[in-house]
């Protein structure tokens, strides 16, 4: 489970925000009526989802992407050679070219808490950290700042929850995180880290991948139909198996300009569906299944393997292409889990309503007088009272993160005859 997150100086991103999902201390009657929300760890109620509202171009995309980079970082950063530049830009105004980007994520592993975080310029990493809370009690599991000098010794300290782990240092480059490094040389804490980030933390739908679009269908197959059936699909089974196409693999030599063709034989996914009207009459699903039948599938089974397996997802844009009551659903399913996680944006209005959702799940992207993003939440504002029409509010302004629009008809008439 992820309980907090705080990034900076990315994209439209300034000055530290942060995304906490451990949930507010909120003993009104709407939101004891929403205990569905919420799961407990040790103490602390935490939040199964939480929906992010802002304007076109006012950055809550760069929430997501932050994130994700953070997390591909962890993942990938023990590849990067020596000439590696990270794949991101800094907030382009007051000289944050000259300042560090900083990525902070606090979660929760095998039912104990961790803080990792690192900061980074735009060709190496600047500082890293890992602490825990065995027992209850912060520990350190290392510490790293690469200004302290060129000895390894002096940029690192550790505790005593790695073995050798000045083994591991000495093989970190100034463009890898130790994490990174010390999970591929088999380190069984960075293993355990990498491996959250790897299969927990989820970035996005997976697409149409065969090895794994099948595992999860035959993994899911019974909760997959029903799960279709109850967004009222009339699909009552669905098939799967694997077929050969010849293909022509075309390579070009450069040095004598030639061409050589060489057949190979390219593994792909059949999928048949059946319908209720005609039980055993198959449908092709890729030719002859809608678009909409068609993401509507590969949605649902990625997230039911979320929600069976306490994961966390993070969707921009949820409502692309679907239907309120489908993203409605989607929201159903995370809170009929035990401890799946869902962080998404939206401009989907219909869903700013406090019988459905708790003031601490809605949060506000909106672009300030500088260019940045701010980041805040509704449970800020402490006058706003329950009984309230919250999406009327929204639209009217009252939170910003809405486009102001001055599409007077005297203004569009000017505009179209200038």
């Amino acid at each position: 489970m992820v309980l907090e997150i705080k990034l900076s100086n990315f994209f439209s991103i300034k000055d530290e925000v942060t995304l906490d999902l451990r949930a507010a201390n909120i003993r009104n009657q709407s939101a004891q009526k929403l205990k569905d929300n919420l799961f407990e760890y040790k103490d602390i109620n935490v939040l199964k989802t939480i929906s992010i509202y802002g304007a076109n171009a006012s950055g809550k995309s760069n929430i997501i992407k932050a994130i994700r980079f953070a997390v591909m970082m962890i993942l990938n950063s023990h590849n990067h050679n020596e000439n590696a530049i990270f794949n991101y830009k800094k907030f382009k105004f007051d000289n944050c070219n000259k300042k560090p980007s900083s990525f902070f994520i606090r979660f929760v592993l095998h039912d104990i808490e961790y803080e990792y975080s690192f900061s980074i310029m735009q060709n190496s990493i600047i500082t890293e950290s890992l602490y825990f809370y065995p027992n209850n009690r912060i520990a350190k599991i290392f510490e790293r700042d690469e200004r302290k000098g060129k000895d390894k010794k002096n940029k690192y300290t550790f505790g005593s929850h790695i073995k050798r782990p000045f083994d591991v240092a000495e093989n970190t480059s100034d463009k890898t995180l130790f994490i990174s490094r010390a999970s591929q040389m088999d380190r069984e804490l960075a293993k355990e880290i990498f491996k959250y980030f790897n299969e927990t933390f989820i970035l996005g739908y997976l697409g149409f991948n065969t090895p794994r679009l099948e595992s999860l269908f035959n993994s899911y197959k019974k909760q997959l139909i029903e799960a279709l059936r109850i967004a009222d699909s009339d699909i009552v089974d669905v098939k799967i198996s694997k077929i050969k196409n010849p293909v022509k693999n075309f390579t070009a030599n450069l040095n004598d300009l030639t061409l050589s063709v060489n057949d190979e034989i390219k593994e792909d996914l059949k999928i048949t569906s059946y319908h209720k009207a005609a039980p055993k009459v198959p449908f092709d699903f890729f030719q002859e299944e809608s678009a909409g039948t068609m993401k509507l599938f590969f949605i649902i089974l990625n997230i039911i393997n979320i929600v069976k397996n306490d994961k966390i997802l993070l969707i921009d844009e949820i409502e692309e292409s679907l239907h309120s009551d489908i993203i409605e659903y989607i929201f159903n399913l995370f809170r009929a889990s035990n401890k799946a996680q869902l962080i998404c944006t939206t401009h989907n209005t219909t869903f700013l309503n406090l019988s459905k959702f708790r003031k601490d799940q809605i949060y506000f992207v909106n672009k300030k007088e500088d260019a940045s993003s701010d980041l805040y939440s509704l449970y800020d504002y402490n006058d706003f009272r329950d009984s309230m029409d919250l999406e009327k509010a929204y639209l009217q302004g009252r939170f910003d993160a809405i486009p102001i629009i001055n599409d007077s008809l005297e203004n569009l008439k000017s505009l179209i005859n200038e």
